[in-house]
């Protein structure tokens, strides 16, 4: 409203009248604005008691969700380190299994090296070549054209329809035969005991376990990232989960709210005195009553004061909506954390069904993994058994060379004591010779013809021989430096038996 009247009303007044109607719309209009801004500071301070419990409401809500939310993420950090414990148990299982299946092939590796340095007589095995219980891998370049017999000695072979001319392109027996001889003394062309050896079977069976424990790598990887991805899947939800934000200060808000509308009350009050004063000075004017200059001074004084305190009632607005605004805000943010919650429950809700189809898996892949291991434990029953089985070999090996130098000296100590008999023998026929010759000469004249006719009978000759005539037994000529190394490792590989028996 303007400060003057407006032109209607002017036209209505005489012309020497005051302008106290002036100053009486001037104050009606005050409090007029007065009223209605207390009016609406009250319906300010009104919402800002509503909306401070609505974000003491909705905060405690939301902080009540942030701690549940944390304890399922707590639950689902202690599921994903289970199934981290659980996985890292089978793999040090498997990592026992590792450390035991080394064990073994090093040590049939171990055997299979000592095999390998032990030469065997060619007399051994050039009979056969499948002679070995295991089975030649390396046939001799010499097996298929041997012309000996198991110990050297050369086969008579004689083809009636060979030319003469087959002397010049083939040597002759005793060429060969010096051949074999300078081949055989050649350990370099030796076997070993290892040429007996299936190897194929044996890398069959090392390649099986190998793929078995391949194939357990592979179940075990079906689940190796599900403690990670959960971590990961945990703290993604925990990183979006609303921090605690600080609450207005209420207590501070209202006081200075109260404060403000007080002294707004206080400003309407004096605007609302202000106007029964102009109203009365109005009533004694039309009564006749006539002001001095004083009283219109002051009139005019208290008129030009209204506007200050209509702007101080706007500034408590101001700052009544001020602190409305900063609990709406408060309110909104809230309101906010609170719509993340919901978004949260639905990534705990997705969480908890991945969750239970880990730990499925987890729980068959655990069941998987150890009959797997129990499988694999298994197959090391076979590598045991090689190491045992070619560390017996060996030995039995050793002990058929010491048993052969053995037969060898007990037929050489049998030859010689049926050579000093046969010695003997002869010496006596020889000495019974000559004294039935000495008898002959001395009393022979004198005895008649056809008396004792077996008195000139020569003495009988001996001969000794093997029963029913059998052929001498034929034994292979062992050097002695083998039959040194036989005795040594005898001993050593009784050590090896028994502790591949205690594997």
């Amino acid at each position: 409203m303007p400060d003057t009247m407006s032109p209607s009303q002017s036209a209505d007044l005489p012309p020497d009248q005051p302008h106290i109607v002036s100053l009486v719309l001037q104050a009606k209009k005050a409090l007029q604005q007065g009223q209605d801004l207390c009016t609406h500071a009250s319906t300010l301070s009104s919402e800002s008691a509503q909306t401070s419990v609505d974000v003491l409401a909705v905060d405690a809500l939301v902080r009540w969700m942030s701690d549940a939310v944390l304890n399922q993420l707590k639950l689902a950090a202690q599921v994903a380190k289970r199934i981290e414990q659980k996985h890292s148990e089978l793999q040090r299982q498997v990592q026992e299994w590792d450390a035991l299946r080394n064990q073994r092939s090093d040590a049939l590796d171990t055997v299979l090296d000592s095999l390998g340095t032990q030469s065997v007589p060619p007399e051994f095995y050039t009979v056969s070549a499948d002679s070995s219980p295991f089975g030649s891998q390396n046939p001799s370049e010499d097996e298929g054209e041997d012309d000996t017999t198991p110990f050297g000695l050369p086969n008579a072979r004689c083809n009636p329809r060979d030319s003469p001319t087959d002397t010049i392109r083939n040597p002759s027996p005793g060429v060969r035969l010096q051949e074999k001889l300078d081949k055989r003394n050649d350990r370099r062309r030796w076997k070993t005991l290892r040429d007996f050896v299936d190897e194929r079977a044996i890398e069959e069976l090392l390649d099986t376990i190998e793929a078995d424990r391949q194939e357990l790598d592979d179940i075990l990887a079906r689940t190796s990232d599900y403690p990670e991805s959960l971590t990961k899947a945990i703290e993604d939800i925990k990183r979006i989960v609303p921090e605690e934000v600080a609450l207005p200060a209420f207590g501070a808000i209202f006081a200075v709210q109260e404060k403000t509308s007080a002294k707004m009350a206080e400003h309407l009050e004096s605007l609302a005195h202000h106007y029964a004063n102009m109203a009365n000075a109005m009533h004694d004017f039309e009564a006749g009553e006539e002001f001095s200059e004083e009283d219109l001074q002051g009139m005019n004084a208290d008129a030009d004061a209204l506007p200050g305190i209509i702007s101080e009632l706007q500034e408590g607005i101001h700052t009544i909506q001020a602190y409305r605004d900063e609990l709406l805000a408060a309110k909104t943010a809230a309101q906010d954390n609170l719509e993340i919650h919901r978004r949260i429950l639905t990534d705990l809700d997705e969480l908890g069904d991945i969750m239970t189809d880990m730990l499925e898996r987890q729980h068959t892949v655990e069941t998987e993994s150890l009959d797997h291991l129990a499988h694999l434990h298994m197959q090391l029953g076979p590598l045991e058994d090689l190491h045992h089985k070619y560390t017996s070999y060996q030995y039995a090996y050793n002990k058929l060379v010491l048993e052969l130098a053995r037969r060898r000296q007990y037929r050489e100590a049998a030859q010689r004591v049926v050579a000093n008999m046969i010695a003997e023998l002869d010496s006596m026929v020889e000495e019974e010779r000559i004294l039935r010759a000495e008898f002959q000469a001395e009393h022979g004249q004198y005895i008649p013809e056809d008396v004792c006719l077996y008195i000139e009978n020569p003495p009988n000759r001996w001969m000794v021989s093997t029963w029913n005539d059998e052929p001498l037994e034929t034994l292979p000529n062992i050097e002695s430096d083998l039959i040194d190394e036989a005795k040594r490792l005898v001993s050593g590989i009784e050590v090896g038996i028994g502790a591949s028996q205690s594997l």
